[in-house]
């Protein structure tokens, strides 16, 4: 596939794989990208999952024709990006490692010593392969600290690592937003003040092209992918709507909170979102919570606590610094209601978490006490 003129895509896609990082159901699989340059000096960028290494290189050789590339350049020594190094090493024994200081420290760590030539670069340092010159950009906890991105002056072209990348092999016929802000908010989304930093730096590139490490290259509506990532950087609210999230043990806690996107819509919200944590994926409710402004969140007293699957979401939330959001509470419990003041307490450190006046409680099933305070939340939520 071509990029430019002098740049070519030689990375593969992984049909294989059930669980990214071993977590993230990815049913429409995972792209690994890998880039060649093109020009005096020829440069390949990063490499692919061990597992994929020889169709990689084999896309290699057919671009490079049995030519060796000048340069492999490291942006990020994740494992689906690196893991395929020493099989490169070995194959092209002359080719330069380029990376940097916290680069070759990982790849002594993982591979041990290699005996291909290295060469570190520093933060706005330069490489020039001829009339194609990178200009290398740290970018420390996006989402590794040896992170960094390299911008080619001529073609204009940004390659990003894992900035911008997205879940689903490159053939997946799905939306850009979707895939990309669940592998956002799961894997990147606790590092947004780095985001943020980044995006300063980026700011100054007169950039029309973005080649990530997942997903497809990026060249059109740029505006529209960097304003999403500075929204989710900035913990800010994309969409106008409401997010329900909720377990239950025997229906009623279901019920309640069914009975409250019910309405919630009857008074004019247009978007309400329910999840059932026990059965959705949770990088996708974890998705949802950072997508609209308000989230509501029913759960039993379990154990005195709350229960498993709710205490895993809020954990997934708080971890990647929620905030600037409403939060409303359900609690059912049959002789001592604690849940609504456990989830709140989890809460505490978060920064500008605003608290529903309304809480809604429910002792074993729905009564028409626990109707109308679902009433009232819903008018708060609404007004």
């Amino acid at each position: 596939m071509k990029i430019t003129e002098d740049i070519l895509y030689v990375g593969v896609n992984d049909r294989e794989i059930d669980l990214f990082e071993g977590q993230y159901i990815v049913p429409e699989g995972m792209a690994y990208n890998s880039y060649v340059i093109f020009d005096e000096k020829t440069a390949v960028t990063d490499t692919v999952d061990a597992r994929f290494a020889d169709e990689w290189l084999g896309n290699i050789k057919a671009v490079l024709g049995g030519k060796a590339p000048d340069y492999l350049i490291i942006h990020h020594m994740e494992p689906d990006h690196s893991s395929s190094i020493r099989a490169f090493c070995e194959a092209y024994p002359e080719t330069v490692i380029v990376g940097n200081a916290k680069t070759f420290g990982m790849i002594k760590a993982f591979f041990g010593d290699i005996s291909n030539g290295t060469l570190a670069v520093k933060d706005g340092e330069k490489l020039s392969l001829g009339k194609h010159e990178l200009t290398f950009v740290f970018a420390p906890m996006v989402h590794w600290p040896e992170v960094m991105l390299s911008f080619d002056s001529t073609d204009k072209v940004l390659f990003s690592a894992d900035a911008f990348g997205k879940f689903g092999a490159l053939d997946a016929d799905e939306d850009w937003a979707c895939e990309a802000r669940r592998y956002y908010f799961g894997i990147v989304g606790k590092y947004g003040a780095q985001v943020q930093a980044l995006l300063k730096k980026a700011a100054g590139l007169p950039i029309e092209i973005i080649c990530p490490l997942h997903g497809p290259v990026l060249t059109e509506n740029l505006g529209y992918y960097i304003g999403l990532y500075n929204t989710w950087s900035a913990y800010g609210v994309e969409s106008e709507g409401i997010c329900i999230a909720y377990t239950s043990v025997y229906g009623n806690t279901k019920k309640a909170a069914e009975l409250l996107k019910e309405k919630l819509l009857e008074k004019g919200c247009k978007k309400v979102v329910l999840n059932d944590l026990a059965r959705a994926d949770m990088a996708e409710c974890i998705e949802d919570a950072f997508r609209y402004g308000t989230l509501v969140l029913a759960t039993t007293t379990y154990n005195g606590d709350i229960f498993p699957f709710m205490k895993q979401f809020i954990d997934g939330l708080t971890e990647r610094f929620y905030q600037n959001r409403r939060l409303a509470f359900i609690e059912n419990g049959s002789w001592g209601p604690l849940a609504a003041r456990k989830m709140k307490a989890h809460f505490e450190n978060s920064k500008n978490i605003t608290f529903a006046e309304n809480t809604v409680t429910v002792r074993s099933a729905l009564n028409e006490e626990s109707v109308a305070a679902i009433e009232a939340l819903a008018d708060e939520l609404t007004a």
